[in-house]
């Protein structure tokens, strides 16, 4: 099993340099750095981090090929690349439709964008003059100037058909969830387009991209996750409470509450409204023991690596420093 950790670029530049010196040295693999346009860019980030840090493996989780051009973000990633010494990875989704929205993007044939974008920048990488009539690209003879290096590209996926493309185009799939159950439901689209491929899973990363929030207090590390939960439980599709059973009543209970927080600042109601089984279904939290038990079941379901998203705990530094000792130290 391997360890990712994410972080938003909502913090100071020094405030996330910290923090990822912190991760590092607690053991984990790899960072991913959120790219929003309303966050701090995440390429600048990475780049002081490329400096900052030695050994964990760097990365967008995740850009997308609407507001950035595949070439711009082949020469990007290929840079942090170059700075890093060989340790950049890609993260790259067809983003959300509400966020376009805000900036004037039509969120259109994502899986078409997704598979072109993917194609070119992978020939960009290897150096080659990129002739490509795409339905939604057209390149003539684009190519790179300087040596990208080999560098893993991971699709963040979540329907059927762009976990079948993940499998088929990428070294690895993001995929944001926390339960057993929905990798197993993952599994057979990811085994589809290794198929395809001709890939062997053993070479493919499958990533859950979760909620967690650890604490040696078991209250306060649910608690601590139960505002993120909210969030993820308003945009889950009905297919997914049907999966895991919860009821229909529970979640509009949540929306509710989150309407309410937005317009009258109420975020306890938020926290009331969000029920134990939500805290299991949607995050990873608990002790460090509770923690292991799940990312054990995690890897019985086909994961190779867990991603510690927000919040991490109740205290961001004490429970990193916890995942580092007392859970990534027992795989």
């Amino acid at each position: 099993m391997k360890f990712g950790i994410e972080f938003v670029p909502n913090m100071k530049y020094y405030e996330l340099e910290y923090y990822v010196k912190l991760a590092e040295d607690s053991k984990f693999d790899y960072v991913w750095i959120t790219d929003h346009y309303n966050n701090r860019n995440v390429y600048s980030m990475l780049t002081i981090l490329a400096m900052k840090t030695n050994t964990i493996k760097i990365g967008s989780g995740v850009t997308n090929p609407y507001h950035i051009s595949p070439a711009v973000t082949a020469s990007a990633i290929a840079t942090i690349n170059e700075i890093s010494n060989g340790r950049a990875v890609l993260g790259i989704g067809a983003g959300d439709k509400v966020t376009f929205e805000r900036i004037g993007i039509d969120w259109v044939k994502p899986l078409k964008r997704m598979r072109e974008a993917v194609e070119i920048i992978r020939a960009l990488h290897l150096g080659k003059s990129v002739k490509y009539d795409g339905e939604i690209f057209k390149f003539n003879g684009a190519r790179m100037d300087f040596k990208a290096g080999e560098i893993p590209i991971y699709i963040g996926a979540q329907g059927p058909k762009m976990l079948q493309l993940a499998a088929e185009l990428g070294d690895g799939v993001l995929i944001n969830a926390s339960h057993p159950k929905d990798f197993e439901v993952a599994k057979e689209n990811i085994d589809a387009g290794l198929e395809k491929a001709g890939k062997s899973r053993d070479a493919f990363d499958t990533v859950a991209y979760a909620s967690m929030s650890v604490d040696k207090d078991r209250d306060k590390a649910r608690n601590a996750a139960k505002i993120v939960v909210a969030f993820i439980v308003a945009g889950s599709p009905d297919v997914i409470f049907e999966r895991h059973g919860i009821s229909g009543d529970d979640v509009q209970k949540v929306r509710d509450a989150l309407n309410a927080a937005f317009t009258k600042g109420d975020w306890p109601g938020v926290s009331k409204a969000v029920t134990d089984e939500m805290v299991d279904t949607f995050s990873i939290s608990g002790t460090p023991d509770e923690v292991v038990d799940r990312i054990n079941e995690l890897s019985k379901a086909g994961v190779t690596q867990v991603v510690a998203g927000s919040p991490i705990g109740p205290d961001k530094k004490k429970s990193i420093n916890l995942i580092g000792k007392e859970i990534i130290s027992k795989f």
